[in-house]
């Protein structure tokens, strides 16, 4: 897995590959006219790019099972609804959106966000007493860093942080 935080950012239409690729990003903004889907199975295929796993962990399985063994696409606002994307911008402001979203997650600690997003992770390929185990070790690693100690000195100082990465 990429350690920095993904975000897609989806205009039109995202089907087989397109929605694989999406799905296999960390965040997902997208136009409210794009629609998304996985129809290979019209084409006597299954998705074979990440499709059937990713979009199980992320709408469950009956609705996967669904959309994978129909070939049946979904818009942006289900895809919204279903917690599949993050935000559902106007024509034209997904782009904007994206790239607004990547700044705020680029101004946070980088070597926060790699275990962040570690912890994350592991809450979906692992069971709760490993991911637990996962967060506290990641955690402590967390803490034993400069950005830790430059966090929490310039909240007590009332002033932006400047993180450095270590």
């Amino acid at each position: 897995a990429i350690g920095t935080p993904t975000i897609a950012a989806v205009s039109g239409y995202a089907f087989g590959g397109g929605c694989e690729l999406a799905l296999a990003c960390d965040m997902i903004v997208c136009d409210e006219k794009t629609r998304f889907g996985q129809p290979e199975i019209t084409l006597g295929i299954i998705p074979g790019g990440g499709g059937t796993q990713r979009l199980t962990r992320a709408i469950g399985k009956q609705r996967a099972m669904e959309y994978v063994l129909t070939g049946r696409r979904w818009d942006a606002k289900t895809a919204e609804r279903w917690g599949l994307v993050n935000k559902v911008v106007g024509k034209g402001a997904w782009l904007t959106e994206a790239i607004e979203l990547a700044r705020i997650v680029a101004e946070r600690p980088p070597l926060a966000l790699r275990l962040a997003k570690r912890a994350v992770l592991a809450a979906q390929e692992t069971n709760l007493a490993e991911g637990l185990r996962a967060e506290r070790a990641l955690f402590d690693e967390a803490m034993a860093t400069e950005d830790r100690v430059e966090g929490m000195n310039a909240f007590l100082e009332k002033r932006e942080p400047r993180f450095q990465g270590r």
